[in-house]
């Protein structure tokens, strides 16, 4: 029928049922592929599970069947609160790892710059203790590339260290670093304004000149933290240090020259001081990581968070 015989109330009424129809169609097209979606990434979560969780489990049981391993606990990277070799995190791994009964000995595998001689503290502290507490079960150090400051703090709570030839050891000391912007403001024109009470709870600011007084205050505190890294050296190590005062100025040195300071006892990997030293060539990793699981929430977290927050940072 031509177009200007049809009547228009029925022509306006067939195109809303087109248009109707057309646009269930596109959302049952739309509706299966988001099913398809969901069904996909349930699959890849359930795989992902079986992987990590089975991985995790044979780690932990020691895998096929193995009756005694050597455990091993990583100190990599710097030692800080906010990192994976926190003292929380090597602690927990410690623990575990002496707590199985068929550890053989433990490894702490160091490969870090150093940290927080608190947190080297800790672990410190926590290692002598678990070694009382499980007399049976050695423990040993076996540096990589690197063991200097708060990782070699670590290393001499063990009953021997190992390093290769090449490895860099020591940097026994303490530093503390900052920058002087005394002139800096004037010359940018910007006045600026802080006050507080207590005489010296303004102490080494940058924007002022440094006092005396306060670089002695800070010099004695660096002082007492250098006095105590170098008595826990001094305990860890005992009578096989040289007499050497080079040991405690900062240096470092080759696993080679280290061996003959006394800072280490011999040169080997971890797979050597399994086998030879041990006794237990099987090697289960204790070391507490953070998982993907941990890190996703904490990436969905700060996405939500960035969404509640930025409409109200955007009325400022």
């Amino acid at each position: 029928m031509p177009m200007s015989e049809r009547d228009p109330a029925q022509f306006e009424k067939d195109l809303v049922n087109q248009v109707a129809m057309e646009f269930l169609r596109e959302q049952k097209v739309a509706r299966r592929w988001g099913i398809f979606f969901r069904f996909l990434f349930a699959a890849y979560l359930l795989l992902f599970l079986i992987i990590y969780v089975g991985g995790e489990s044979d780690m932990r049981a020691g895998g096929f069947g193995v009756s005694r391993f050597t455990a091993l606990v990583e100190v990599d990277g710097v030692i800080a609160t906010d990192t994976e070799a926190s003292a929380d995190n090597i602690v927990a791994g410690l623990r575990a790892a002496f707590e199985d009964e068929r550890t053989a000995g433990v490894i702490m595998r160091i490969n870090s710059p150093g940290g927080s001689p608190v947190q080297a503290g800790y672990v410190f502290d926590e290692m002598r203790r678990l070694r009382k507490e499980y007399p049976d079960t050695p423990i040993y150090a076996v540096i990589t590339d690197l063991c200097a400051s708060g990782g070699y703090y670590i290393a001499v709570g063990a009953d021997k260290i190992y390093a290769d030839k090449a490895s860099i050891v020591g940097s026994i000391g303490v530093i503390m670093a900052g920058f002087g912007f005394v002139d800096s403001l004037d010359k940018l024109g910007v006045e600026r304004r802080v006050r507080h009470a207590g005489e010296n709870k303004g102490f080494m600011d940058p924007f002022m000149p440094a006092r005396d007084d306060e670089v002695a205050h800070v010099d004695g505190m660096l002082d007492e933290i250098y006095q105590q890294f170098i008595s826990v050296v001094k305990e860890g190590r005992g009578t096989r240090l040289k007499d050497d005062p080079a040991i405690f100025s900062g240096l470092v040195w080759t696993g080679e020259k280290s061996l003959e300071l006394g800072l280490v006892d011999a040169l080997g990997s971890s797979s050597y001081v399994a086998r030879e030293i041990v006794g237990a060539k099987e090697i289960m990793d204790f070391t507490r990581r953070e998982n993907y699981f941990d890190r996703f929430a904490r990436r969905v977290g700060a996405a939500m968070a960035e969404q509640f927050l930025e409409p109200a940072l955007s009325l400022r």
